[in-house]
């Protein structure tokens, strides 16, 4: 279902944003095997492709018991994953694989928050744990061994020693405002998060951070200082214009081929923004109103900055983070949200009570793109020609927390 964009939150798409940072990359896309690295709250798998993707086998499962919130595979050496694990008596960790997942270590210094110093209650303030890891991030290429990492509470780290050791970043857990920013007691049922770093490929001093009880922030300086870049995103269905921080963005995409263009999937809606512009644009609204525009991950076309995917979830008053109706779509937009069309083929059309987390979605890079996400009930389901037709891989497993995607020799 189509609907024109209308009224002051659905602008008309500005030119293809590809044009405005520099011209359209030649279709460079790889050929090659897939391995998707799948997290779940008991644990990780490995899935290989075949070259035509149609045949998997299943790897794993890896730390069986462990809640593996994220794990990833470094772009930059295609070679070293990173697994943010948490369990019972350990508490959260990092792993650390050199060989694709066939052994691991665990880093000898982990994300910690410091140990708290004397007169910090009577300033108001209160000691931070780390309670879990939640994302991985590789650094600029530029910084070949340097890594984030986000945590919960929200917390930023990095590592220079390819995840082995890592120190906190002072510039936000330290920042003057954290405790304005960051509401411990808020957020998620998990917590409060500090849930996404994107690094601008074109400056590895340029960053946005993501949490669930400020918004978007940015940096221009590499995490040394950072600002809100929240205009006119609502804040959790609060009546009124929108506040300087306080929303919840479940998810930030900068556009790999044309950085200045960012889209966010947040607890009240899915927004673009155009830089150097600071005001979001509510695209969501040009989804079919039955279905809305709440949900967790946002997915986006390497090659096209207008093209992305989302998976909707019911975000009604009683909040069930299903899908809408039990009947799970994935929806595309191709003109930068002005317009968004369905792709149910080959999903359940009824009684199918699931949602996607926020990195439970992901695409490869081949041609025509894969897609792939993991549900809350254990099921991992793949496309071969964007979104138009999906088959179920995997059942049975644990919830999925994350899923990622990478083309490998």
């Amino acid at each position: 279902m189509k609907r024109k964009a209308a009224g002051r939150n659905a602008k008309k798409a500005p030119p293809r944003a590809a044009s405005r940072a520099g011209a359209r990359p030649k279709n460079r896309a790889a050929r090659g095997r897939i391995v998707l690295m799948v997290g779940t709250r008991k644990g990780a798998w490995l899935f290989h492709s075949d070259a035509e993707r149609r045949r998997w086998t299943i790897d794993g499962p890896h730390f069986l018991g462990h809640i593996v919130n994220h794990l990833t595979l470094d772009p930059r050496d295609g070679s070293t994953m990173l697994m943010a694990s948490k369990t019972g008596h350990l508490g959260p960790t990092i792993f650390r694989s050199a060989d694709m997942g066939r052994t691991w270590t665990e880093a000898s210094r982990p994300p910690a928050f410091p140990k708290a110093t004397e007169g910090q209650s009577a300033e108001g303030k209160r000691a931070l744990a780390v309670d879990y890891t939640f994302s991985l991030a590789p650094a600029h290429p530029r910084e070949p061994r340097a890594w984030y990492a986000t945590t919960s509470p929200p917390g930023l780290f990095r590592s220079e020693d390819a995840g082995v050791t890592w120190e906190q970043v002072a510039g936000w857990n330290e920042h003057p405002n954290y405790w304005k920013w960051n509401n411990p007691d808020a957020g998620t049922p998990d917590g409060a998060i500090l849930q996404w770093m994107t690094i601008d490929p074109r400056d590895p001093t340029h960053m946005y951070i993501v949490t669930s009880s400020g918004g978007v922030f940015e940096s221009n300086d590499k995490a040394e200082s950072w600002r809100p870049l929240n205009k006119n995103v609502e804040a959790n269905f609060m009546p009124g214009p929108s506040p300087e921080f306080g929303q919840d963005t479940h998810c930030l995409q900068m556009h790999p081929a044309a950085p200045d263009r960012l889209y966010q999937q947040s607890h009240c809606g899915i927004y673009r923004l155009d830089r150097p512009d600071d005001e979001w644009v509510r695209i969501g609204r040009n989804m079919p109103p039955e279905i809305g525009d709440i949900g967790f991950p946002i997915v986006l076309h390497p090659r096209d900055p207008d093209s992305a995917w989302v998976f909707p979830m019911d975000g009604t008053t009683v909040w069930p983070r299903t899908s809408p109706g039990g009947r799970p779509a994935v929806y595309r937009t191709r003109d930068a949200g002005a317009s968004w069309q369905r792709h149910d083929r080959g999903l359940p059309r009824e009684q199918a009570w699931m949602t996607v987390k926020r990195q439970g979605f992901t695409a490869d890079d081949r041609d025509p793109l894969g897609l792939y996400f993991g549900t809350t009930c254990g099921e991992l389901w793949t496309s071969g020609d964007e979104g138009r037709r999906w088959r179920q891989i995997a059942a049975h497993l644990p919830e999925i927390y994350s899923v990622e995607a990478a083309t490998v020799a």
